[in-house]
């Protein structure tokens, strides 16, 4: 677990918790967004629905189309120098830079290709696995979800 609970992220999926450690420190306004929209539950339930071999999975969406968000407004691009690589936590965004909502993904590989394009807002510290045995496919026919998401300080 991570010594700072009010920024370290337990997603609960169907495989079991995957605990992240959120990155205030690349992106305040996307960590303070993922935790805000955590605490009111939006992520309950929401499934993963673009789950790609060797790249990523992407969650996020309350739709589970790939086309819906939350009804806050979208955040301004916090890009950094941070690499896309296993475990990265980033958000999902439309063509405009400034577009990301409520949809992240996670790196299952080395995606360094999406640096400085794409907001790293945190990174998966332990159980990796469950993200990695998440149903693949775009959308998978039977995709995993998020049980629950909570932020360690309020568990």
């Amino acid at each position: 677990m991570s010594d700072d609970p009010e920024n370290t992220l337990i997603l609960t999926l169907d495989g079991g918790d995957v605990v992240i450690r959120l990155r205030p420190d690349l992106a305040p306004g996307h960590v303070d967004r993922i935790k805000e929209l955590t605490r009111e539950g939006f992520y309950d339930g929401v499934v993963f629905h673009r789950v790609i071999p060797g790249f990523m999975a992407q969650g996020g969406d309350p739709t589970g189309t790939g086309m819906g968000g939350s009804d806050k407004p979208d955040l301004k691009a916090e890009f950094s120098a941070e690499k896309h690589l296993r475990g990265i936590c980033s958000m999902a965004r439309a063509q405009n830079p400034n577009s990301a909502n409520s949809q992240f993904f996670i790196c299952f590989d080395d995606a360094t290709f999406l640096d400085r394009q794409y907001t790293v807002w945190g990174e998966v510290v332990e159980g990796m696995e469950h993200v990695d045995a998440l149903p693949k496919g775009e959308p998978p026919r039977a995709p995993g979800k998020i049980v629950s998401a909570k932020i360690a300080a309020d568990a």
